[in-house]
């Protein structure tokens, strides 16, 4: 791939680093209403995973981690079958918390979380979350917000993603699978306690906030297959992916944020091989450059950083290797051309470094031109993290509102 002219690069020096955080998801959204369209259940994969309904429960026991949420009356890990990015059965884990507030009619409604960019090895998992683990930096901000959620009358379900704890690699961007395992965990969790409404509501940061896009995206196809459950609306806070595709010619031309983009690589190498076989993530880096791969099968993001900090930008890609493959890949993962079918919140953050406010406004104008259906709401001097708690009164407010037959003013 022929690097950017600078003109070019500067230009796309905002928009690049927005897909490292929360680069996630997805397979064109034409694509994945498709396959969802016409999937109930889900083929037997190579994991061995029995053909059955997608939502299907494989185990149950009582979560005590730290990723329990302490309003919760019970919490739960389970695992359930759910359909991946190839298209067959899958098994995945996650957490259910139900409210200590006895449930409305119809049943408590349904938050569905979907988390930011915690890495590949399955111990970045929030399910495993512990006060020592890997990823306990992040999970203690994001947990803070669910149990807030759980507090006010909501279950909380949150998946921990195809390949995240469970069999296969977990394919860290691409949108069929993050918005099947999102909303199978509401099947799933409706399972576990038949007090939990089939209202639910698709919500998630960072990477999670373009599986909750991806979500609303997918949600009119999702109803036409099986209508046990009902997705209301979304809430997407410091969505990314936007321009991830540029990452590679970001990093070799040495742009303000290359060395913070360097961190992210081996996660979206991963990821992109584990959904499309000729990206090959070893071929693609200089000797110097391989820890980082290593770093990223065995650790999470916090242990990636480590190994980054070490690697000079110049010294990341091997010469002559071939990018083509993954550019492809990452051009097909972005989220492009949504159309949304269900109400969506965006919360976005001033001070946002990792996904700027700029790459969400493009991002924003190119749904709101399908459909006008989002609120945009910006929080200055929030933060990549601080976004998830100062846009927790604006999403209940939101989430409330479409409960009560509301239909939110949109921004567009």
């Amino acid at each position: 791939m022929t690097p950017p002219t600078p003109s070019r690069s500067r230009r796309a020096a905002a928009l690049a680093l927005a897909a490292l955080t929360a680069v996630t998801i997805g397979a064109g959204a034409g694509t994945a209403a498709r396959a969802d369209a016409t999937s109930t259940g889900a083929r037997a994969g190579a994991s061995g995973v029995a053909p059955g309904p997608r939502g299907k429960i494989v185990s149950i026991r009582p979560l005590t981690n730290s990723a329990a949420l302490p309003s919760a009356a019970r919490n739960w890990y389970v695992t359930y079958v759910s359909e991946g990015a190839a298209g067959t059965a899958i098994t995945v884990s996650g957490t259910v918390a139900v409210p200590r507030t006895p449930p409305p009619p119809g049943g408590w409604p349904v938050i569905s979380w979907a988390h930011g960019t915690t890495g590949t090895a399955d111990v970045c998992a929030p399910s495993a979350d512990t006060p020592a683990g890997p990823v306990h930096d992040y999970m203690s901000v994001t947990s803070a917000t669910l149990d807030a959620w759980v507090a006010r009358g909501f279950a909380v379900v949150q998946t921990d993603y195809e390949g995240l704890g469970t069999p296969g690699e977990h394919p860290y961007m691409n949108g069929r699978s993050a918005a099947n395992t999102v909303l199978d965990m509401v099947r799933a969790a409706r399972k576990a306690d038949r007090r939990i409404g089939r209202d639910w509501f698709a919500a998630g940061h960072s990477q999670g906030g373009h599986a909750a896009l991806f979500s609303a995206a997918l949600s009119a196809a999702a109803k036409s297959a099986r209508k046990d459950v009902n997705l209301s609306g979304a809430v997407a806070i410091a969505p990314g992916g936007w321009a991830q595709s540029t990452i590679a010619p970001y990093i070799q031309t040495g742009q303000p944020q290359a060395a913070a983009a360097v961190a992210f690589l081996p996660t979206m190498l991963i990821g992109a091989a584990a959904a499309d076989a000729s990206v090959e993530p070893d071929a693609l880096l200089t000797p110097q450059a391989a820890p980082l791969l290593t770093a990223a099968r065995a650790g999470c993001l916090a242990q990636i950083r480590e190994v980054a900090a070490t690697i000079p930008v110049d010294k990341v890609f091997a010469p002559g290797a071939d990018l083509g493959p993954l550019t492809r890949y990452l051009k097909s993962q972005e989220p492009v051309g949504l159309t949304l079918g269900v109400p969506t919140l965006v919360a976005q953050g001033t001070a946002d470094v990792l996904v700027s406010r700029p790459t969400t406004d493009l991002m924003v104008a190119d749904m709101c031109a399908r459909a006008r259906k989002v609120t945009y709401k910006i929080y200055e001097g929030a933060d990549h993290r601080a976004a998830i708690a100062r846009s927790f009164d604006d999403a209940l407010s939101f989430v409330n509102s479409i409960r009560a037959g509301k239909t939110p003013q949109s921004t567009c």
